[in-house]
């Protein structure tokens, strides 16, 4: 689902940081520790009303610092501005309407796009006291008054913003076509392959890395079947996102992934394995994305006898925590082996979207307890009663046992791994919950 974007935008120290949390119903600190990667965490989705969003965090713009800054600020809110399809102008009742204020207002204005005020810190309940008025001279409209602390007003907020959102057809595609994301790090020819993919050079394809700074889509029909090519901008260190503009790119790239069915991890053979492809990886797995690994300029290395097993197990061994991703060495500049990825695109995708029934699961399972039994502690073994599938993308399992705390870890992947052995599940990762009876 390609989901509507709101831009929370305005200048420092005015909450903004705040009314994000308060809007995603949960605390996201500026780094969160996820399975293989870490990075900073500037959007999450929001749900209103039965309906789902996305929100963006945006740094304070300071239009009357220097130069530098100007230009910097305004581009980082610029890239923002252009993705979202509603702008929130967070504003701060204490201080009033700035100059700076005004002057944001005025940038907002030229986009186009529309515009909600929110004057935030209101903080007592009942009549908007007589400076709230004020906010009426930004010339946007109707404000509304917002506690982010309190939440007070945080509704009406999204009311505002809902309306100028068109919830039909925000699927780009028909379900016929999959999804494909290619991702990794800068200049591991994530373009050429989407080039030689497509039969044409649809993408900007350049040595210099960062060409790529959007998420582009090329929709493509063969004898395979029907399928959207997204290039993202490569997903480099925080330490390397130095320009404002890029920390942007880096988060088109995240939406990319969180709108794929499936992704293809692009890993560069001449530099080798890096902590880097670790994280990009990472965020596909905690996505559930399928996945397929994809080692490119393979032309390009020197071999010897046991080269590409060699290097297949250092990529297994460095990304252990996504064992189930089919690897395969391709060269998107001569095309040697990029044909096969059709077919493995299809085959994770089918995995990512397979549906096992009750029964078979409790086979399997029953089948499983007895090979190997159930862990004990003090006395009292775990039981697990059935196992059922709620959900796919990815295959969802639900356990229900009569003591959570007995199910551990070392048995829950001893579970995944007879899943695997019976039903496949190549490419996708497996989500297990845990349930108590009763619960």
């Amino acid at each position: 689902m390609n989901l509507p974007l709101i831009a929370i935008v305005g200048r420092p120290n005015v909450g903004k940081s705040t009314l994000f949390n308060k809007l995603v119903g949960k605390r996201l600190s500026i780094v969160e520790d996820v399975p293989g990667v870490t990075r900073d965490r500037i959007y999450s989705v929001c749900e209103w009303r039965g309906k789902t969003v996305r929100l963006v965090d945006t740094g304070g713009i300071e239009p009357f610092s220097g130069d530098v800054i100007l230009s910097q600020m305004r581009k980082q809110a610029q890239i923002a501005i252009d993705s979202a399809d509603v702008i929130v102008l967070v504003t701060d009742i204490k201080t009033g309407v700035t100059a700076n204020d005004i002057e944001i207002a005025s940038m907002l204005q030229k986009s186009g796009k529309p515009i909600v005020v929110c004057v935030n810190k209101c903080d007592t309940l009942g009549e908007e006291p007589p400076e709230f008025y004020e906010f009426y001279n930004l010339g946007l409209g109707d404000p509304i008054a917002v506690s982010s602390v309190h939440g007070y007003g945080s509704g009406d907020l999204l009311d505002a913003c809902y309306e100028h959102i068109d919830f039909e057809g925000r699927e780009d595609y028909g379900e016929e076509y999959i999804k494909v994301a290619v991702i990794g790090k800068p200049n591991a020819g994530k373009s050429s392959l989407v080039n030689r993919l497509s039969g044409e050079e649809k993408v900007i394809v350049s040595d210099i890395a960062g060409t790529t700074r959007d998420a582009t889509d090329t929709i493509l029909e063969n004898g395979y079947g029907k399928y959207v090519l997204i290039d993202t901008a490569g997903i480099r260190r925080q330490s390397k996102v130095e320009e404002n503009i890029e920390r942007y790119s880096v988060l088109r790239a995240y939406m990319a992934v969180d709108r794929s069915d499936v992704c293809i991890i692009m890993i560069d053979a001449t530099e080798g394995f890096t902590q880097q492809d670790s994280k990009v990886a990472g965020y596909a797995h905690e996505q559930g994305k399928g996945c397929i690994i994809a080692i490119n300029k393979w032309d390009a290395v020197e071999k010897e006898t046991g080269t590409m097993e060699q290097f297949r197990k250092d990529i297994e061994r460095e990304l252990s925590f996504m064992s189930y991703a089919p690897i395969v060495f391709i060269s998107a500049l001569t095309g040697q082996r990029v044909e096969s990825l059709y077919n493995m695109i299809n085959d994770v995708y089918a995995q990512n979207s397979l549906r096992i029934s009750t029964g078979k699961l409790n086979d399997v399972l029953a089948y499983a307890t007895a090979q190997t039994q159930p862990p004990t502690d003090k006395g009292r073994r775990l039981k697990i009663y059935y196992m059922t599938q709620p959900s796919t993308n990815p295959p969802t399992f639900v356990c229900f046992v009569n003591d959570a705390k007995l199910f551990h870890f070392s048995y829950q992947r001893y579970i995944e791994n007879k899943l695997r052995e019976t039903f496949g599940l190549n490419g996708t990762p497996i989500r297990m919950i845990i349930r108590e009876r009763g619960e």
